[in-house]
């Protein structure tokens, strides 16, 4: 029996469960490495255009149908901070959070309400509701925002809005808190 490496082992299965492939056509894939690559990229190909692909297959050459709300916005590198004004806006953004989060704790009543700021990342603690962690990505010039409701998230300044913003769903970080928090905790908070 021919030797497959874990990758075409992989793309095997892969294609045995979206196509009825013989034997022979999946011998074709461990002959030689010219012919794999001509092997994976006509399947490939073939695949492509049949509509029964899985949703756990991989292509990059797959063409997905997002319209233009689901494509993160491209990156203008133009407009990439300079690392001191990076620095100064997003410093200001966390001081800023951190006090608000601390006047909001006094409002509300949460068991484990914590803010904890250190190390250049922001911890805010709702007992067993949840963790956000919002810390500084100094080489991405970005904050990154650790949610118990939206998960995980980036973002970057927008100069035209004057605001933080993950490009991939338009989402402005101190509208994200605002919406996110008055849920948890039943109680609106206004950041901006």
């Amino acid at each position: 029996m021919a030797f497959f490496s874990s990758s075409s082992r992989c793309l095997i299965r892969k294609l045995s469960r979206l196509q009825s492939l013989s034997f022979r056509s999946l011998s074709l894939l461990s002959s030689s490495s010219t012919t794999t690559t001509k092997s994976h990229s006509n399947r490939l190909k073939c695949l492509e255009t049949s509509s029964t692909i899985s949703s756990r297959f991989f292509c990059s050459r797959t063409t997905l149908n997002l319209n233009e709300t689901q494509i993160p916005a491209s990156i203008d590198y133009s407009a990439v901070l300079e690392e001191d004004e990076y620095h100064k806006l997003a410093d200001a953004t966390i001081h800023d959070l951190q006090e608000k989060f601390e006047e909001y704790g006094d409002s509300i009543q949460v068991d484990g309400f914590d803010i904890d700021y250190g190390n250049q990342v922001l911890t805010l603690k709702l007992g067993n509701l949840g963790t956000y962690v919002l810390n500084k990505q100094t080489p991405n010039r970005q904050l990154w925002l650790s949610s118990p409701v939206s998960g995980p998230s980036r973002f970057d300044w927008d100069r035209s809005s004057q605001a933080w913003v993950y490009r991939r769903t338009k989402a402005n970080l101190l509208q994200l808190f605002e919406n996110e928090l008055e849920k948890l905790c039943g109680e609106p908070i206004s950041l901006s």
